[in-house]
């Protein structure tokens, strides 16, 4: 294995051959494949992603100590759900970590159909996510299509507080570092029970409230990795809180 593959001190990067091994994974996506190439997979992708999953936890104990990376959990599996996609690839081409609210602890995380979403709702809060492909690298936060009453309270808070929103989501900072906000699958119209002159109608059409910014494949496989992740998961860090408030979820002082 390469030497820059997780070692028993932490996080030392991803080898060259991670996303070599993922762009192979996409030609030949079968299992006889993939139990071939397994021992790649488990040394060059998911040793070094959970070692990377410590490192974070660590440091998000000193800027966020609600949020943790478990290595049970953040880690999203490699196979997809193909319970109802009509593409029955049985993995998935990317690997992929969640860091979320420590109150909101489940299973392992699956996001539905092997999507990419932030903020699988298995975890229910919002929190930082990692995503490592060929060609599409990037770190984020905040909480992809939460269910129905999660998406209420939500909306129920921008309501009432839509200018703290505003003022996080539009500062200058924040608009340089990620742009604007995803808008996957916004609404067309304000929800129904809003007017539609309301004062926070733009912010009560989004049914996701994520954003991120995009890593160069050598950003994403470095060892210093964890300090840019650390960046910005505190630059997106204030949005995180905010949602998690309107969900019940605080912040904390310490672990």
């Amino acid at each position: 294995m390469s030497p820059r593959a997780a070692t028993a001190t932490g996080f030392a990067g991803f080898p060259p051959e991670a996303l070599g091994f993922l762009r192979d994974l996409a030609a030949n996506n079968a299992k006889p494949w993939f139990e071939a190439h397994r021992a790649t997979y488990e040394g060059a992708l998911r040793a070094p992603m959970l070692a990377l999953v410590e490192e974070m936890d660590a440091r998000l104990g000193r800027i966020a100590p609600e949020l943790v990376g478990d290595r049970r959990r953040s880690m999203f599996r490699i196979h997809r759900d193909v319970r109802f996609s009509k593409d029955k690839s049985p993995y998935k081409t990317h690997v992929a970590a969640w860091f979320f609210h420590r109150d909101v602890r489940a299973g392992a995380p699956q996001d539905a159909g092997g999507g990419t979403g932030l903020g699988a709702a298995v975890h229910g809060g919002a929190g930082f996510y990692f995503h490592l492909a060929p060609g599409d690298c990037f770190a984020g936060g905040g909480l992809w299509m939460p269910p129905r009453p999660a998406l209420g309270e939500i909306r129920e808070k921008l309501a009432t507080r839509h200018a703290e929103w505003e003022a996080i989501v539009r500062a200058p900072a924040f608009r340089r570092r990620f742009g604007a906000l995803d808008e996957e699958a916004m609404l067309t119209r304000v929800p129904r029970g809003y007017a539609a002159d309301h004062p926070a109608a733009t912010w009560l059409r989004y049914q996701s409230f994520t954003a991120g910014e995009t890593l160069t494949e050598e950003q994403a496989t470095a060892r210093d990795l964890p300090a840019r992740l650390e960046k910005c998961f505190a630059a997106l860090l204030p949005m995180v809180r905010w949602i998690n408030d309107a969900l019940g979820l605080r912040p904390a002082e310490r672990r």
